[in-house]
């Protein structure tokens, strides 16, 4: 795994490309959910995005085991806090929802498995994970020490590039 000394601990650093695969098929999965109302749909989500904020995405693990190796290495990397910390937004929206489902508040329900569904579809179509952004906001806010999104892949002529999507 690559990783990136910014401050005192070193950060690892992921493909960019899993993460919006993750977002795609968590578009797909919140679709549905918001079109059928399922609790199971949902659910499933809520942990998917708990594992993710854990810093173990399940799609991700799905991305670097069928997609990644047919794929040329990546230009460039990602930090892996700002997702974490948009891992961690989603999965509050998606618990609130869950929650709303299970009340019956089906308003509550649907306004934020909408605004999950939302934010997944920014990330998987135009590459804006409006979590992370919010997390690089809060960051320059409150920190003295700079963070950078993303890093430049100064390996990009080897193919097999050990990274964790």
């Amino acid at each position: 795994m690559a990783s990136l000394r910014v401050g005192i601990r070193p950060t690892s650093l992921v493909d960019p490309r899993g993460p919006r695969f993750g977002a795609a098929v968590t578009t797909v999965v919140l679709g549905a959910a918001l079109v059928t109302g399922s609790a199971y749909l949902l659910a499933l989500q809520v942990i998917v995005f708990a594992l993710g904020a854990a810093g173990r995405p399940p799609y991700g693990v799905v991305y670097a085991r069928l997609v990644r190796p047919r794929l040329g290495p990546p230009a460039e990397f990602e930090d892996t806090r700002p997702l974490r910390f948009a891992q961690a937004v989603g999965l509050v929206f998606t618990l609130v929802a869950l929650v709303g489902l299970t009340l019956s508040t089906s308003l509550v329900t649907a306004l934020f498995t909408a605004a999950a569904l939302a934010a997944a579809f920014l990330n998987a179509a135009f590459g804006i994970c409006l979590g992370c952004e919010v997390y690089l906001v809060l960051r320059r806010a409150t920190s003295k020490t700079p963070i950078a999104r993303t890093v430049p892949n100064d390996r990009t002529t080897h193919p097999r590039t050990e990274v964790a999507a």
